[in-house]
């Protein structure tokens, strides 16, 4: 009797010292503040993913408007997704979070920190997406995918036709680079190849697919990096798509 009573007690303590683990832990898991369905969001999340870290997706309506609510600004003062809380650490801009997740979770070889020529072609060619790549591409997706996704009215085809162009360029850059090494920085796949994965999703869910299709060399680097878990794990995130 006693000794059932004290297992009983026992498996009480046991219980409640779970729990608190528990919650602690769950205090400790980084937050993403966004949704999955924002390229920027995504770009972070596969990081995430890469390094094998345990987060919390929060979501953020922005159609609500809670992007520009005081706690939202407290975190992002530019209103804009993803923001990141880590412990005491709070970013914005997704570059900065990737960067600081796979340092943190120790990924150098997605960063290829330790070695100066290599770091500095990932450096090179993260900044070819941002200035390139991405505006053109950005411009065909909001038409294409975003706006029948959030009902944001007709397709408007003369920024899809000039975006349309622009992508077809950057994309002939891309082939002569591949042609040369499996991935944009070299013979390693780094952030600089993942950050191309969400708008690349949705392009090739639309008729501009053929661009990337078209291309030797982009389409075997497309799949490459379609075929990574992390990658499968966070597309499987969006929402079904509608393209205009």
């Amino acid at each position: 009797m006693c000794r059932t009573r004290k297992n009983s007690h026992q498996a009480f303590s046991r219980e409640i010292e779970t729990e608190t683990e528990f919650r602690e832990t769950s205090e400790m898991v980084a937050k993403v503040y966004g949704v999955a369905a924002s390229p920027y969001v995504a770009t972070v999340l596969v990081c995430l993913e890469e390094a094998g870290a345990s987060y919390e997706l929060v979501a953020v309506d922005m159609a609500a408007g809670e992007n520009r609510s005081r706690h939202h600004l407290a975190r992002s003062p530019f209103g804009k997704i993803p923001a990141f809380e880590d412990g005491e650490v709070t970013l914005f801009e997704s570059r900065a979070i990737q960067r600081y997740v796979l340092r943190k979770y120790n990924k150098p070889d997605l960063l290829r920190e330790g070695n100066l020529e290599e770091s500095a072609m990932v450096d090179m060619w993260m900044e070819v997406e941002a200035h390139h790549y991405d505006p053109g591409i950005s411009h065909i997706i909001r038409e294409c995918v975003i706006k029948p996704m959030i009902g944001g009215g007709a397709r408007d085809q003369a920024i899809v036709d000039e975006n349309v162009e622009k992508l077809r360029k950057v994309l002939e850059v891309y082939e002569r680079r591949l042609s040369e090494s499996e991935y944009l920085a070299g013979d390693f796949v780094s952030v600089a190849d993942l950050n191309h994965f969400p708008y690349t999703y949705y392009l090739m869910t639309t008729e501009y697919a053929t661009l990337v299709e078209s291309c030797t060399n982009v389409k075997a680097w497309w799949e490459r990096l379609l075929a990574r878990p992390a990658v499968r794990k966070v597309a499987a995130l969006f929402p079904p798509v509608t393209s205009a």
